[in-house]
């Protein structure tokens, strides 16, 4: 039996560009492949659930997980790598922070259902026929995984050992973490302290980017698509929203670069319990609405009208970090388990 040290990957809750972007390591990958033995990676081979479920306990030396948790079956092979793995790695956004599936905390299962089975224009559903978890047929009993009322983190679910964002990760920190582990696994030299973010910095993103920077007065908000940028100047500055503020650098402040503003995808600032709601307050102290002297009602009534320049600030300000915000889900009725 090969001595190599195993790798897993998994894929949850997630659009599947975190497992595209290991591949963005380039020649790297063949290093991989030469240091490790995939134990688990169905995007890219047969791998069978019944396989991790055979395997020892620790069997898996580092564990890639992306994707957020959103139904019965995530929850399951999460506790099942969790117990299989040495190290699990919250592997991108979905997986970190709840991202894009965890907008749907804004809403319920019973909504959400309705929205896809019912109100789907592209679906001839009289009847309301909506998934079962479990129907008979002539040949048997098939199933399907419980589809959750609330979308959760990774360590929402099980223990976590490091965590690297991005949406998806940058090649250079992923190279670096896989670095890091195979020198503590293969060298014995000493892991980042559990629980580590890696691949990141301690600065905000506005820290890495080059744009020209000044006394901010925003009297309305744009979306990229409505404006030509000045590739000089802060975007915020122009008034599109850019959360590179409230983010953690260490992705180089790559949409800054191409002109559109930072997403949020790193996380919050070290020390911020909210990232969305630190980022409102960064707005809300660069607003230029109102004069001297003018009436409070007025003045709430001009401030209002640049805030409502704003589309959809929920989906803005909490992309990517809703699961692990102090809103964490809106209350809703339709509730269901999870």
């Amino acid at each position: 039996m090969s001595e190599k040290p195993k790798l897993a990957m998994y894929w949850a809750a997630s659009c599947g560009g975190c497992e595209i972007s290991v591949l963005n390591i380039h020649e790297h990958i063949l290093t991989v492949d030469s240091i490790f033995d995939i134990a688990f990676f169905p995007c890219i081979a047969d791998f069978k659930v019944h396989h991790v479920e055979n395997y020892p306990d620790g069997y898996i030396d580092v564990c890639l997980w992306n994707g957020a948790i959103r139904n019965s079956e995530s929850e399951h092979m999460a506790h099942l790598l969790r117990q299989k793995s040495k190290v699990l790695v919250a592997y991108g956004s979905c997986a970190y922070e709840g991202c894009i599936p965890a907008l749907s905390n804004l809403t319920s299962k019973a909504a959400t259902f309705n929205t896809v089975y019912g109100e789907n224009h592209s679906l001839d559903n009289p009847n309301q026929v909506v998934p079962l978890t479990s129907v008979d047929v002539a040949e048997g009993t098939l199933t399907l995984p419980e589809f959750y009322h609330t979308v959760q983190s990774l360590d929402q679910v099980v223990d976590v050992d490091y965590y690297l964002p991005g949406c998806p990760p940058e090649p250079p920190q992923i190279w670096a973490v896989l670095q890091v582990v195979v020198a503590g696994l293969l060298e014995g030299a000493p892991l980042p302290p559990k629980g580590s973010i890696v691949g990141v910095t301690n600065t905000a993103v506005c820290e890495e980017c080059d744009r020209v920077k000044s006394e901010k007065a925003i009297e309305r908000f744009y979306r990229p698509y409505e404006i030509t940028p000045d590739p000089e100047v802060c975007l915020l500055d122009q008034g599109l929203v850019c959360m590179g503020l409230a983010t953690r650098g260490g992705c180089g402040a790559l949409c800054p670069q191409v002109n559109m503003g930072c997403r949020g995808c790193y996380g919050p600032m070290p020390g911020v319990e909210d990232q969305g709601a630190k980022m409102l307050s960064a707005i809300a102290s660069v607003i230029g609405a109102g004069e001297p002297g003018m009436e409070d009602a007025e003045l709430e009534e001009k401030i209002g009208a640049v805030v409502d320049t704003i589309v959809d600030p929920a989906g803005t300000f909490y992309r990517f970090s809703m699961a692990h915000s102090l809103l964490r889900r809106a209350k809703v009725n339709g509730n269901g388990k999870g």
